[in-house]
């Protein structure tokens, strides 16, 4: 035999081992993937599909009209847990071959889930943050089954609903979803969160989430990566009107209804150490919010104390830090109500800009720069309004330095609280009342000044509060000092903080006592 005939006649065997083991390895693949897929796959879920393709060529397979459900159901609707889902097409891409032969996992590149519906029903209400809970009901199973380092996610709904009551906790809608670098191992499944990466970025249109009893969170345009958030149209509102929600109460407590056309946290970087969070940031913007805290006096007073911010940063139990808070072009109320037939008194704050730096936790800190928070707005609308707040987070006596001054109130904007609260209105113009306020967790110091003129009270009948009481008006102006002429008026105060009120109690105790001294 001649060489070039050996030459061919080994090319020849060649192509046909090549391609006898090509049908061969199709015919076994064409057996072997149904079982991996659906017919004896490990995990607690029973898959189905329409049309199943495998190139070995290109190493691509493609499944479609796919579903996902328990493989035991159960009848009673009130018991239904775990995942069903349907999806339009799953894409495998570059997956391995003698890895497919050798074992019962499908192991690629990457893996495409195409406009997939999914519903995973729990048997809590809090089951969204039980991160282990997560790792062996969603994350193992398919692990099991197919092992990739990137997962891409396209125009998806994935909805998290509540068995007893069946209404969602979590909704999201056309969700996209891409991660890199993705790891799982055993341990990695006992962590918080259930699987490592390197990059992801998450887009959803819209989202629904059941933060408690009380609150549910929605939000526009959602977007997540590695590093920032972005989103718009967020709403934190109340489940309840104010009747039912203070009908539900032992003990008073606010009822806050928040909205930001836009809200951007840049430059994050979060996650779990040691299966602690931690969560810094640069920055987050929120603006044009809309903030509104509502607290009804019918419940009984809450006399647990009240700590200060300082001290509320100082315990919390995990690493936090922001460089830099910013509200803008945003708009804050607040209401008291005695009772349903006076209705509440109104703080306003419009054009409220907010500027705060250097925030963070105590946790694992022996120093820190002082929190440093600037606020300018406008008060009941048209007095401008300017506030320096300062503290230590580190500094256990809770010390503070608050500068502020308020310019051209016109008191009779105060009507709103005033009447209703205090049963009385007032007149006359602060011209400028300028305060320093160095305080405690215990008490306070304060100096202040103010200009005022034309300053008049109106006080009204208990129980008819829609009659003045014109000889109680006239005493009270007779005690009153009603123009300070042109001269700034100089005093100081000392205040004893009510361990069991809030801050911002504090802060009206403070004005209040230096106003009573000038004014009376």
């Amino acid at each position: 035999m001649t060489t070039l005939k050996k030459i061919v006649l080994v090319i020849v065997s060649l192509i046909t081992i090549i391609v006898l083991l090509n049908f061969g390895l199709n015919f076994w693949i064409d057996r072997q993937l149904p079982k991996i897929i659906s017919e004896n796959n490990p995990t607690p879920y029973a898959f189905t599909y329409s049309d199943l393709k495998v190139d070995l060529l290109s190493k691509n397979i493609k499944a479609s009209h796919l579903t996902i459900s328990p493989k035991s159901r159960s009848q009673d609707s009130l018991k239904k847990i775990g995942i069903y889902a349907k999806i339009e097409s799953i894409e495998i891409i570059d997956f391995k071959i003698w890895d497919l032969v050798f074992s019962k996992r499908i192991k690629a590149n990457s893996i495409k889930i195409n406009s997939p519906e999914a519903f995973l029903y729990k048997n809590t209400e809090n089951a969204i943050n039980d991160s282990k809970n997560i790792g062996s009901e969603v994350v193992k199973p398919f692990e099991e089954i197919i092992v990739v380092s990137k997962m891409e996610l396209n125009k998806g709904s994935v909805t998290f609903i509540y068995t007893k009551t069946k209404k969602p906790i979590l909704s999201l809608k056309n969700l996209n979803l891409q991660i890199d670098g993705i790891v799982i191992t055993d341990d990695i499944l006992k962590q918080k969160i259930p699987f490592q990466y390197k990059t992801y970025e998450l887009t959803t249109d819209s989202i629904y989430y059941r933060v408690s009893n009380v609150y549910h969170l929605r939000a526009n345009n959602f977007k997540a990566t590695t590093e920032n958030i972005t989103l718009k149209k967020f709403e934190l509102i109340p489940e309840y009107s104010r009747s039912e929600f203070v009908k539900k109460l032992d003990k008073e407590k606010d009822l806050f209804t928040l909205r930001s056309e836009s809200i951007a946290v840049n430059a994050m970087d979060w996650g779990f150490k040691d299966d602690k969070l931690f969560f810094n940031a640069n920055s987050v913007k929120i603006d044009q919010l809309a903030a509104n805290i509502y607290r009804n006096k019918l419940p009984a007073d809450d006399l647990s104390k009240k700590p200060l911010y300082s001290k509320l940063l100082r315990d919390l139990k995990f690493p936090l830090k922001l460089d830099t808070l910013a509200i803008r072009n945003s708009v804050l109320v607040y209401e008291e109500e005695l009772n349903f037939q006076k209705g509440p008194g109104v703080l306003k704050f419009n054009n409220f800009n907010l500027t705060a730096t250097h925030i963070q936790s105590g946790y694992g800190q022996k120093k820190l720069k002082n929190v440093n928070i600037d606020i300018d707005c406008k008060f009941m609308k048209n007095s401008p309004f300017k506030v320096n707040w300062t503290f230590n987070v580190l500094d256990k006596q809770d010390r503070f330095i608050m500068h502020g001054e308020v310019s051209n109130l016109n008191t009779n904007d105060l009507y709103q609280f005033t009447k209703p609260y205090i049963n009385a209105t007032t007149q006359g113009i602060f011209d400028k009342l300028k305060f320093t306020i160095k305080g405690n967790d215990i008490n306070s110091y304060e100096n202040a000044s103010l200009q005022y003129h034309d300053l008049k009270v109106t006080l009204y009948k208990k129980g008819k509060p829609e009659q003045k009481n014109k000889i109680k008006s006239a005493l009270a102006n007779l005690i009153l000092k009603n123009d300070s002429k042109g001269e700034e008026i100089q005093t100081k105060a000392t205040v004893e903080r009510v361990q069991e009120k809030s801050f911002f109690n504090f802060l009206w105790i403070n004005i209040a006592a230096v106003l009573k001294q000038i004014l009376i």
